[in-house]
């Protein structure tokens, strides 16, 4: 029994989740997802934001073999802080199916950069979300990141739209790979062809250092599901214009959402949607997470 109490108006993950009508090819991976606590076990950091549901790694390989992946990419959530035991034991136990995302801070050792690696970390993530972090990371990033680059890493980074042009000079000089998460949520209710989507589009025509996830479209949309209809433009807009630099993944358990539960089922379906042909969905599925994640 965990000592944590989940917040009251957590959702949490869809008990039975769709069967995929999409079949996914072979060594597909779902390059966007998370585990949480138990809380028993991996305690959530004192500073958190939310006090989510318990999803252990059990759940998320269940989850991963129902819908037809082969392979996870884990991100460190927020409610675990910089404290990456829950993700290390992912990690070491997944049989070489799952690669890591971390959270450091910067008096973290060489040591323990390369123990992360060891066990399967290959990159770090930073949260540009003001209502999700108390102080943004800026000079924490630029240090980090002359820190991972001899690893191979990546910096993998989580803003909102609205905050890009503060913030469009600092990603652009990284010297690692660069991949961001969910589009860098844009607002769908705007237009695709407007100054806002557009200047993420800039960002990543003009850096080839920069990466997309085309994930999360029951964080974006106003349709809301089973097709999440009116972020397909947005998504399939940066797939066809970058096909080697996208990446696709559930976001389970689906933290802090509020409207509603996603069907895993129905998130897997919105593949075709967004890449409609097999070199893209293969690209988008397979080839390269495997090139960011499993190169070695």
């Amino acid at each position: 029994m965990s000592t944590f109490t989940m917040d009251p108006d957590w959702l949490p993950f869809h008990p039975s989740p769709s069967k995929p009508k999409f079949s996914v090819p072979a060594g597909a991976v779902d390059a966007h997802c998370h585990v949480f606590g138990p809380g028993d076990l991996f305690p959530y950091a004192p500073e958190r934001k939310y006090t989510p549901c318990d999803a252990p790694k059990e759940k998320l390989w269940e989850l991963r073999d129902y819908l037809g992946f082969d392979r996870n990419v884990i991100v460190q959530a927020t409610c675990h802080g910089a404290d990456n035991r829950a993700l290390v034991d992912a990690l070491e136990n997944s049989n070489d199916k799952a690669r890591g995302v971390a959270t450091v801070r910067r008096e973290i050792s060489d040591a323990e950069l390369n123990d992360l690696h060891r066990a399967g970390v290959r990159g770090v993530r930073f949260n540009f979300v003001k209502r999700l972090v108390d102080v943004l990371p800026h000079d924490t990033l630029t240090e980090i990141a002359e820190r991972i680059k001899p690893l191979g890493w990546h910096i993998v980074i989580y803003f909102e739209a609205q905050e890009l042009p503060d913030l469009y000079d600092v990603f652009a000089g990284l010297p690692t790979t660069v991949v961001v998460d969910h589009m860098g949520r844009p607002d769908v209710a705007k237009d695709i062809d407007g100054p806002e989507f557009e200047l993420f589009m800039k960002l990543m025509r003009e850096n080839s250092h920069i990466w997309s996830k085309v994930s999360c479209p029951e964080r974006l949309s106003q349709s809301g599901p089973p097709s999440y209809a009116d972020v397909v433009p947005f998504a399939r807009r940066i797939v066809e214009t970058f096909p080697d630099r996208v990446l696709w993944g559930t976001d389970w358990p689906h933290p802090n959402m509020k409207s509603h539960v996603p069907d895993d089922g129905h998130l897997v379906d919105y593949i075709p949607s967004i890449a409609p042909t097999e070199e893209l969905q293969r690209k988008l599925l397979v080839d390269n997470p495997h090139r960011l994640y499993w190169a070695e």
